[in-house]
């Protein structure tokens, strides 16, 4: 079959991997020069199987209320005259129960389960280097109460096959000793051994690199301006050359769309509608001053809701999530306070480890946001929609890097009429067989 996968994320290069591997004739097409120069270029760098967790719980509404009017929330809803903003906002709201947080567990630990497995054989299988460190993720509680509760936590993840552990702050210690010029603020925490951390933007442009080998076309540096249709499937999309200004239509057997947060206004041109909100996430990039005394386990700080990895010589700490729209600024007072606050909790847990200096004062940190493709579930979109030969791979929130390999070789699995092995409910299941083309419908 030719293939067209719209977006060169971690979703979309991996979903065009999967489609190579299966024998498929593969285009890629992203507006940016390169792959994961968006959303996957500063993320977490967490493959976090154990903690991926939806927002959506009992307590998020009150919580979400709380940090409305604190610049230094990590969750912070702010009102747009968007009637998808508020919609999006309503559907979350309907979430916010213990019967639907376990639903919604049990599907993001069966797609990062499944995940983890997937990427795990791409490595083995390719050799790609990407700063990967597999000892686990750390969470540790500065708040007893907090930590009183993180028993509860874990044992929600064990009921779903993770193996989560409770430890005191002595065992955390000895599991990361980096963390001892913090000891006395720390009260405990929890561990996952299984999980790892990685370079996102490494791993993905280096796959990238592999898919064009093996004889994949790239139209980077293309914009994707439209998606034709006729007799209730797609006959084309319309592309344009950003250098040359040249239009052209690419047609295929199957499209793929993995634009993000973009892909909710590209979808809507064929009338298909899909809950995904932009989420604004932020991250800071720090030279190490020293690495002998920086940490090797990646961690979650649950006080300020930031996760911290190291990628080689450097120290990531992202977190934060803004649900106001599409806006990527870097230089408003809210987005330089957001930054800041990253920064100084290094500094705080880690002090003198990392390079914490401001431009000004001689420093060099690498700032980044970008937008988390939300859904009100946590679950992303995946498999096939209404319209014929449309598929979409999109909807990942905070778990695309934990998730990218897997949902790239279950959507891969689903074109070539495969039945991905996981307990996972994909988007479009219900749909016509008229609408799935040389797919076997379970």
């Amino acid at each position: 079959m030719r293939v067209t996968v719209l977006g060169a994320g971690i979703i979309g290069v991996s979903t065009a991997w999967h489609l190579l591997e299966r024998g498929h004739e593969v285009t890629l097409v992203d507006r940016q020069a390169d792959a994961a120069m968006e959303t996957s270029f500063g993320n977490a760098a967490q493959i976090s199987v154990s903690y991926c967790e939806p927002w959506a719980n009992r307590k998020a509404p009150w919580k979400a209320l709380k940090w409305m009017f604190d610049p230094q929330g990590p969750l912070k809803f702010r009102p747009q005259l968007d009637p998808a903003q508020w919609k999006w906002g309503l559907q979350f709201l309907a979430q916010c129960n213990d019967a639907a947080f376990e639903r919604n567990v049990a599907q993001l630990v069966a797609l990062g389960q499944y995940s983890h497995a997937a990427l795990k054989d791409v490595v083995a299988r390719t050799g790609i280097q990407y700063h990967r460190l597999t000892k686990g993720i750390a969470h540790y509680y500065t708040s007893q109460k907090s930590f009183d509760d993180a028993g509860s936590a874990a044992e929600v993840m064990r009921r779903h096959g993770v193996a989560r552990r409770v430890v005191s702050r002595e065992e955390l210690l000895r599991i990361e000793p980096a963390l001892r010029g913090f000891a006395d603020q720390i009260v405990g925490g929890t561990y996952t051994e299984s999980d790892e951390s990685g370079d996102c933007l490494a791993f993905t442009q280096a796959l990238m690199r592999l898919c064009t080998a093996r004889g994949m076309q790239t139209l980077m540096e293309h914009d994707i301006e439209r998606i034709h249709t006729q007799a209730c499937q797609v006959s084309s999309v319309q592309v344009r050359d950003q250098r040359q200004g040249t239009v052209r239509q690419l047609e295929g057997d199957a499209f793929v769309v993995a634009c993000g947060s973009y892909t909710t206004a590209l979808l809507k041109q064929v009338g298909v509608s899909v809950p995904i909100y932009p989420g604004k996430g932020y991250s800071a990039t720090l030279p190490l001053l020293k690495p002998d005394q920086a940490p090797s386990v990646s961690m979650l700080d649950d006080q300020m809701k930031c996760a911290i990895s190291r990628l080689g010589d450097r120290l990531r700490v992202a977190g934060t999530i803004e649900l106001g729209g599409f806006d990527l600024s870097l230089d408003t007072p809210l987005a330089r306070t957001r930054a800041a606050m990253l920064v100084r909790r290094i500094e705080q847990v880690f002090p003198g480890v990392a390079d914490t200096r401001t431009p000004e004062e001689g420093g060099d940190p690498q700032f980044w946001c970008g937008l988390r493709p939300a859904t009100p579930t946590n679950i992303p979109v995946m498999g096939p929609t209404r319209v014929g030969k449309l598929w979409v791979n999109a909807g990942h929130g905070t778990l695309g890097w934990t998730h990218g390999a897997g949902s790239g070789k279950a959507l891969a699995e689903l074109v070539s009429g495969e039945r991905p092995a996981m307990n996972f409910r994909f988007h479009g299941q219900a749909v016509t067989h008229s609408a799935l083309p040389r797919m076997k419908m379970a």
